[in-house]
């Protein structure tokens, strides 16, 4: 059983050829992150992300760029930026709100507070986070790598480094 067909794809890279296989993508318990999306029409816009493990490919890089775009007026009028877990250790957030890990109904209950679910996972194999946003309601903006296209593609709007900013003001459109 592979949790994407990205994961299925690079083990057939490595020589996998049975015929006798599943993808079974990922779920988030809809009776805890249930769908009840948080309009915004004035105000700060909030974008979220979560992630227990604090590694550099759970999105350090775009975590660290949105930071970094909220030393501008213009954005810092516009938009909050939410980390929810465990942050790299090597990189700092002076612009973003950090809240501990939180796990079940205290993340439903923080993620409903939000309006756009950002992901800037690189080479995610199926990860759990994108979906708990999408079941609240949230757009998801997220970096075009591992199965993320496979997750996210119909919910949200995918950007590489070199388009973030661009993709940002696209969903926030």
């Amino acid at each position: 059983v592979f949790v994407s067909k990205w994961l299925k794809n690079i083990y057939s890279n490595l020589g996998f050829k049975k015929q006798d296989y599943s993808i079974i993508l990922n779920g988030a318990n809809r009776k805890i992150f249930k769908f009840n999306p948080n309009s915004w029409s004035s105000g700060k816009l909030k974008i979220v992300t979560h992630h227990w493990s604090n590694h550099q490919n759970k999105g350090a890089k775009v975590y660290q760029m949105i930071d970094d775009l909220l030393n501008q007026s213009e954005w810092k009028k516009k938009i909050e930026f939410v980390y929810i877990g465990n942050v790299p250790e090597n990189i700092i957030l002076k612009n973003t709100q950090i809240v501990e890990p939180l796990a079940g109904e205290q993340l439903a209950q923080v993620l409903s507070t939000c309006h756009i679910y950002l992901t800037g996972s690189i080479n995610e194999p199926g990860g759990n986070h994108q979906n708990e946003g999408a079941n609240i309601g949230l757009p998801i903006l997220y970096l075009d790598s591992g199965c993320m296209e496979e997750y996210c593609k119909g919910y949200g709007v995918a950007f590489k480094y070199e388009n973030f900013e661009t993709k940002l003001n696209e969903i926030i459109d």
